[in-house]
């Protein structure tokens, strides 16, 4: 055994010394089966092989705690194995190598100006391969039992847990032994693990309503904990995918969960050149706050008066009976507008009105009155923080606040269930009268055709009278503002679109139109629709959460018809595409993804270099970013390989210097799963700020 140990050694010794070889010449490059890489004195570059030779489409990944914050930068490897990581602040950084097909190569120090060549490790099996694929290839190997709900059921339960979390990363495949060993099965350790921690009670009735059925995640984790691995495997970088520079910051909090960041006007992608990103931490009470020139992250409290939520009802296995998510403010989404100021949505107050929302005096309030679980703001309300002054402005909405979309003329839109609200940003800036300045209306479809909306109109439930108007219900989980000004909703898990014209005097100038998306005989069909945005050309993209789909929707296609546009009228405005490189569960008659889509972004300005108006999805279980660029007709995978975990509600593009080229802009995401702890690396991790940048090519400096 002794003899055994010390050979272990001895090769671990022979394999460190053969990892890399430093050539302290900036200027020239290293050598190897690829040629010569050149650098710049803050560059890092050379050529990974590996005993197969070249290794093409891995990543390089360069990390430093020596500057303010953690920074890391990202980069993939050409067709011959070269890489350059470019431009990097001045410290001293630990380079290795991850890539499919392999693992993690030792970690190597160096400083920018270096030429090194590294020698990655080719994975001894499958099982050792898989330890750094993405959560959705793990999840993938779930099968479904027979039972009382579909298998296309179970997914939209699955996916439904992916609204918060991954689902198939290391902490959720694997039990923890203080949970096994106090648990007689692998069920029973699984109901009692999903009742645990600060969203036990709805987490936990959730999967208990699986049934019996529930005994698929036992099943998987007994099946992983035997050493089974994934038989479908992720696809390396290719193509423009090996261009992209990816840069990460830590920020914020180990306690943090639900992070959105904005860093400009997603009107104007100059605004806040070279400025502060800011972040939205839902359950810390925090706006998040990195400066990249500086690479320096901080904290400011969002304050409020709101009673306090957010308390464990069961001990976390992590951080025991310790509230983590106990709060106030509970801030959530965030933007920002021309002047840089940044708009949050947040409790400002318990769930109690002002009494001008229901005030005989508010027309909004005749017109519909927000009660009765209306979109009623016992929610969020809106928090104003002008960065300048270092102050913040509370401002009550009658309606609960949460995505929303700044309009040219510098309103801001919030969906809710069965209604828009709106906020006049100019007219607050002059008034600040909260009531002045906002407005909301319902859904409704000029059903009798004469122009205008006429109160006495027909519920949702109630059958349709042509010589009435028609209130519809829909979901605006997700509301985009067309150039035209109308305003386009898409709630979770519904059908299609419905697109709310204000016209001159609101609300009851307010015309619904309703678009559902044709069926089609595609596999799997189309449902569950997820997010909404527009883009310059007003066409509508629109994410299908659980069946993976992206839409887009050209209004100006439509035939015109009779009445307002409802249901599957307009077919032929509707485009229809899928990445299918992702994987799906088997065992299932159509397929059905391992992954959920969040929300829909544009790039608007070109900040990715693949071109004006790409729309750009989050992906929940894959570690990316889903860029379908609609003049090639082509998905491009921004992924981020480490740490491992990247889940994102947000994508803005910023442009930082227009005569610089790709280094000059790029687009700014954050990793936003609701357990920081889940993340690689475990508790105290933080959350990290992304930004995403495509060079001309893969060794471009």
């Amino acid at each position: 055994m002794r003899a055994q140990a010390k050979q272990r050694l001895a090769s671990v010794a022979v394999a460190v010394a053969l990892v890399a070889t430093a050539v302290s010449c900036a200027e020239q490059g290293a050598g190897g089966a690829g040629g010569a890489v050149e650098i710049d004195p803050d560059d890092i570059g050379g050529v990974v092989t590996s005993a197969q030779g070249p290794e093409a489409g891995v990543w390089v990944i360069a990390e430093t705690t020596e500057l303010p914050t953690r920074f890391i930068r990202i980069v993939a490897t050409d067709d011959q194995g070269r890489y350059v990581v470019p431009d990097l602040p001045d410290a001293t950084y630990e380079l290795f190598v991850r890539g499919y097909g392999l693992v993690d190569s030792p970690r190597v120090t160096t400083t920018p100006g270096q030429a090194l060549d590294l020698e990655a490790v080719v994975a001894p099996d499958a099982r050792a391969a898989a330890e750094v694929y993405p959560a959705a290839w793990w999840l993938s190997m779930l099968t479904f039992p027979e039972g009382e709900r579909s298998p296309q059921e179970l997914a939209q339960t699955i996916h439904g847990c992916m609204n918060c979390h991954q689902i198939g990363n290391k902490a959720t495949r694997e039990i923890l032994p203080s949970i096994a060993s106090a648990a007689a099965s692998s069920l029973e350790a699984w109901d009692h693990r999903t009742a645990m921690g600060p969203s036990g009670p709805g987490m936990g009735a959730a999967f208990q309503r699986l049934g019996p059925q529930r005994e698929m995640f036992a099943d998987w984790t007994d099946r992983i904990a035997a050493g089974e691995a994934p038989t479908q495997v992720p696809p390396r970088p290719t193509g423009v995918e090996r261009n992209i520079v990816v840069t990460l910051w830590d920020w914020g909090t180990e306690f943090d969960a639900r992070t959105d960041s904005t860093p400009s006007d997603i009107r104007d992608a100059t605004v806040n050149a070279n400025g502060l990103i800011y972040g939205v931490v839902q359950p810390s009470d925090i706006l998040a706050v990195l400066d990249p020139n500086t690479n320096t992250a901080s904290t400011i409290t969002v304050p409020s008066t709101a009673p306090e939520m957010g308390a464990s009802v069961r001990p976390s296995p992590y951080w025991g009976e310790e509230d983590i998510w106990e709060r106030r403010s509970d801030p959530r989404s965030v933007a920002m507008d021309s002047r840089g100021r940044v708009w949050l949505t947040g409790r400002a107050r318990g769930s109690e009105q002002p009494e001008f929302c229901t005030a005989a005096s508010n027309r909004f309030a005749q017109h519909y009155p927000l009660a009765g679980g209306r979109g009623a703001g016992g929610g969020r309300q809106v928090f104003l923080y002008d960065s300048s002054s270092e102050q913040f402005s509370e401002i009550d909405t009658c309606f609960t606040a949460d995505h929303n979309q700044l309009s040219e003329d510098n309103v801001f839109y919030y969906g809710m269930n069965n209604a828009i609200g709106w906020l006049d940003v100019d007219l607050w800036d002059e008034t600040h009268d909260a009531e002045a300045s906002q407005g909301w209306c319902p859904a409704v479809l000029d059903t009798n055709g004469d122009g205008a909306i006429t109160p006495g109109w027909t519920e949702p439930d109630d059958e349709i009278d042509p010589m009435k108007d028609h209130r519809v219900a829909f979901g605006c989980y997700s509301a985009t503002v067309s150039p035209d000004g109308s305003i386009w909703c898409s709630g979770i898990g519904g059908s299609g679109l419905v697109r709310i014209e204000l016209g001159s005097s609101p609300p009851e100038t307010c015309q619904a139109e309703v678009y559902d998306a044709p069926p089609t005989d595609m596999n799997p069909p189309l449902y569950g629709s997820g997010g909404a945005h527009i883009g310059s050309d007003g066409v509508v993209w629109q994410n299908w959460r659980h069946s993976g789909y992206l839409t887009s929707f050209d209004r100006s296609k439509c035939v015109a018809g009779s009445g307002p546009a409802t249901g599957q009228s307009c077919p032929e405005g509707w485009g229809m595409h899928r990445l299918d490189r992702n994987p799906t569960f088997g065992g299932t008659d159509f397929l059905i993804n391992a992954d959920e889509s969040y929300l829909t972004h544009m790039d608007n300005f070109d900040t990715l270099g693949l071109g004006r108006d790409v729309p750009v999805y989050g992906a929940v279980n894959t570690d990316s970013l889903e860029a379908f660029v609609p003049t090639t007709q082509q998905f491009v995978t921004l992924r981020v390989p480490y740490p491992m975990g990247f889940f994102s509600r947000s994508g803005v593009g910023r442009i930082d210097d227009p005569t610089t080229g790709w280094k000059g802009k790029g687009f700014w995401s954050n990793y936003s799963n609701y357990a920081t702890w889940h993340l690689e690396g475990g508790p105290g991790t933080l959350q990290k700020v992304v930004k995403f940048q495509i060079r001309p090519d893969p060794l471009a400096k």
